[in-house]
């Protein structure tokens, strides 16, 4: 048998396995966020480790000698430091943490936004590694000298359990000291950031074999046999994998409170336009993935906040007899925007209003909007010569068939649903399986394990009306952008 391990933001989720995919078990530790300031976030990961042993020991129980592999999948960009006796220093700083504006606006404007896409294939954000250990060397000096291991967290969780200093490819590709293109760590980079190989883990391929449990955590969790530990990836690479997205051209698009496009790739690229992460996947290959700021969120804001309206399956049904070609159009930037305008001051807008709208009518232009806006990074995206064949729609947005079959129309499309729901969790399991040789590599795995739910085609009529709206809709924020500012 087989886990995945997911360590998210608010909890970690453990997944057991069959050999043919069947999922066995499930188990969810949460644990708490801490905010010493507004826009900081921290974790203790002493915590992360006493959850996922204690989920891993209801998770077996029964199952403890039927054990093969375990594999992660985790919350990127956190920053782990220890000292030389492998004492925590500090409270992780998280991938949503806000501290870093200075440390980022120093990395894009005084290193570079050429050098920095030179040296690792992206620019500097605040959710990012790097600008992270800036601040630690700016602002706690004292931690930063006792630095002597940097790891990410799902890395910690596999040093616990293993002993190994390990990281993975796809993990380490969002700290903006990694070379993504030839997967080795950027030597000016650690230069600029003031540390060295010395305190980095070694680089794997995401189903790589790192270790084993260790006999002291074998013996807390009653095992006999041995149990092989792969390293896993970061949780939108190995998201992905959990819905089958693995061949160049594949693509997923989970719609939660964020919209994220993630677009597998047989070969890097970058993006200079809205400067898109570009990193490598958990399959060996390479990814790109952008993320707006308001997908679900904006929806959530609309429908909720604005007429306390909490069912949703009644909000699609009264948009489904809507026709399409009315020029009423939304703009979802609520709290600014990241892909593909990267433009804090971003604001939402209505435009098109008339006495002949009624509130369902809003409604249709607030999915638009939101479609239209994730369009745009998948027409980037195919402007670096990436061929998009179909996209496959995760989160809690995927439930609605309204949704999927506008997103199917605007994007112009084959859209799936899937029937595994376990995301990121079912991926690492994937990773295990693949590690311990049950299948010959990760595209194999997911030709057998990832099964489609429901297949959405364009509907040609609305594909045409779509066209043309994507083009007026195109318009709208380059000519009121300014507007924000003033």
């Amino acid at each position: 048998m087989f886990i995945g391990i997911d360590l998210g933001t608010s909890g970690v989720k453990l997944v057991l396995l069959n050999k043919t995919g069947e999922i066995i078990k499930t188990v969810t530790k949460n644990y708490d966020l801490i905010i010493p300031q507004s826009s900081w976030a921290e974790q203790d990961p002493n915590e992360w480790f006493e959850m996922s042993l204690a989920g891993l020991k209801e998770l077996i129980k029964g199952y403890e000698n039927k054990i093969d592999s375990l594999s992660f999948s985790g919350q990127m960009h956190g920053l782990v430091i220890l000292d030389k006796n492998d004492k925590v220093l500090r409270n992780a700083i998280l991938w949503n943490d806000q501290r870093t504006f200075k440390e980022v606006d120093y990395l894009n404007n005084e290193i570079g936004i050429d050098f920095l896409q030179e040296q690792t294939g992206n620019i500097a954000l605040t959710g990012l590694t790097a600008p992270k250990i800036l601040w630690v060397k700016n602002n706690e000096s004292d931690i930063f000298k006792k630095i002597s291991k940097i790891m990410l967290p799902k890395d910690y969780l596999a040093y616990r359990l293993t002993g190994v200093f390990a990281t993975d490819v796809s993990d380490v590709s969002g700290t903006l000291y990694f070379d993504v293109k030839n997967k080795r760590y950027s030597a000016e980079m650690l230069k600029i950031l003031g540390i060295n190989l010395q305190q980095l883990p070694k680089v794997y391929e995401s189903s790589d074999i790192i270790g084993s449990l260790t006999e002291k955590i074998k013996n807390h969790l009653a095992i006999q046999k041995n149990v092989s530990v792969v390293i896993g990836g970061g949780d939108q690479a190995v998201g992905a994998l959990g819905v089958g997205v693995v061949k160049s051209g594949e693509s997923s698009i989970s719609l939660g409170t964020s919209g994220v496009v993630f677009v597998a790739s047989d070969s890097f690229k970058v993006d200079n336009i809205s400067y898109f992460q570009s990193y490598c996947h958990s399959n060996g290959q390479y990814h790109l993935m952008s993320v707006m700021l308001n997908a679900g969120g904006a929806l959530k804001w609309w429908s909720e906040q604005v007429f306390n309206n909490y069912n949703y399956d009644e909000f699609f049904n009264n948009i489904s007899d809507i026709d399409p070609s009315n020029d009423l159009f939304f703009l979802p930037y609520l709290s600014g925007e990241r892909a593909p305008i990267n433009d804090p001051y971003a604001q939402g807008v209505f435009l098109g209003l008339s006495l002949s709208h009624r509130k369902e009518h809003l409604d249709r232009a607030v999915i638009e909007g939101i479609t239209f806006a994730l369009k745009d990074s998948l027409e980037l995206i195919r402007d670096l010569g990436v061929n998009i064949s179909s996209v496959r729609i995760t989160g809690g947005g995927a439930k609605s068939q309204v949704w999927a079959q506008m997103i199917a129309d605007i994007l112009d499309v084959e859209v799936y649903t899937m029937k595994a729901e376990e995301g990121p969790a079912f991926g690492a399991a994937i990773l295990a399986m693949v590690g311990a040789g049950v299948y010959k590599n990760v595209q194999n795995a997911c030709e057998n394990l990832i099964k489609i739910n429901k297949r959405f085609q364009q509907n040609e009529k609305n594909v045409k009306i779509y066209s043309e709206k994507y083009l007026k809709f195109g318009i709208i924020y380059p000519n009121v952008k300014e507007i924000f500012k003033i």
